[in-house]
Formats: C-alpha cells, sequence, structure tokens
C-alpha cells in the first residue's frame, strides 16, 4: 500500500515537472526558437519553415494586425503545406489583384481568442468529439482527434493535422498545421 501510494505521488510529481518544464519553454518551430515575448508575426519571421507564410501575410497587408495586442489563434501552414497547392497557386495569390482572395485565405486560419491544445482537446471532447471554431474571416472551422492528433476540417472538407502545437506569443498561441486549410 505504501509502494503503491509512492509510486504515484511520484508519478504525479513527475508529471507536474514536465508540465511545467513545457509551459515554460515553446517548442521550436523549423529548428527554431520561437519567443513568448515576441508576437506571431515577429516569430514567423525567425521560423525557416514559414517562409511562404511571411510573403503572404505581407501581401495580403496583415501584418499590423497580427503584430497587434490580438490574441489571436493562428493555424500556420509550412512552406510544405503551401507546396501542396496546385502549381503557380501561391505566384497568383500574393499579386496585387488577389489580395481581397490571400487575405479570405489567411483570415480562415486565424480565430479570436488564445486556445490552447489542452483547451481545444477539451472543446473536442465536450462537443462529443467536434469543436466548432469561427475564424476570424467569419466561416467554420471543425476540429477532432484523430489518436492524439489535432485535426482540422475546412469548409470544403479538406484536412489538415497539427504537426507542433501550443507555439505561446505575446498577442497569442500558433498551431502549426501541415496542409492550407481553404473557406468557401
Amino acid at each position: 500500500m505504501k509502494n503503491t501510494f509512492l509510486a504515484t505521488m511520484t508519478a504525479a510529481v513527475i508529471a507536474m515537472t514536465s508540465l511545467s518544464a513545457s509551459a515554460q519553454k515553446n517548442p521550436d518551430v523549423g529548428g527554431a526558437p520561437m519567443y513568448a515575448n515576441k508576437t506571431i508575426v515577429e516569430n514567423a519571421i525567425n521560423s525557416p519553415i514559414h517562409k511562404t507564410l511571411v510573403a503572404a501575410v505581407k501581401a495580403a497587408g496583415l501584418v499590423d494586425t497580427l503584430n497587434s495586442t490580438g490574441p489571436f489563434t493562428v493555424f500556420a501552414p509550412t512552406d510544405d503545406a503551401f507546396a501542396k497547392l496546385p502549381a503557380g497557386t501561391v505566384d497568383i495569390l500574393v499579386k496585387p489583384e488577389s489580395k481581397d482572395t490571400l487575405v479570405k485565405i489567411l483570415t480562415y486560419h486565424v480565430v479570436a481568442g488564445k486556445i490552447s491544445s489542452r483547451q481545444l482537446a477539451g472543446m473536442i471532447k465536450k462537443g462529443n468529439g467536434k469543436a466548432e471554431l469561427k475564424t476570424v474571416q467569419g466561416g467554420m472551422l471543425s476540429a477532432s482527434m484523430s489518436g492524439k492528433s489535432i485535426v482540422l476540417t475546412d469548409a470544403e472538407g479538406g484536412t489538415s493535422t497539427i504537426t507542433t502545437a501550443d507555439v505561446f506569443q505575446s498577442n497569442g498561441v500558433i498551431h502549426v498545421i501541415d496542409t492550407v486549410l481553404m473557406p468557401n
């Protein structure tokens, strides 16, 4: 009985220490450190796997918005995610005449508030396996679990998995995703 209690207490202390340590340090993104005292844009600029996203945010004129107080939850597609789009799509989207479409796509990746993966998983559980998120663009994203991964489903039925969660910023949180989400 005493050994079981001791083992349980030891496991609890280790778990609390791990949670505390993970809460203090953001995960690296693409091998680059991310800093909780920097904004979403400041950290994204330093990410070697978000060059396309940063270029798109600049082309869309959203730098000031994503540098503002927020808070925002950003589902940030990687360069590889943008590369999955049909050939030439990104080149077309960053042209001035496509700005409205680009803004619509990028703001579809943003949710008002600061939602951690733990909170999102709780919302999914509370919603019987599904959470609906209203994006800044005005559309809806659906979140569900696939094993231990959080999967987002867009308005067109496409899916994207969070590959790196809980990259906390001074004005919100980034969750790195593997596919660009599309509004209707």
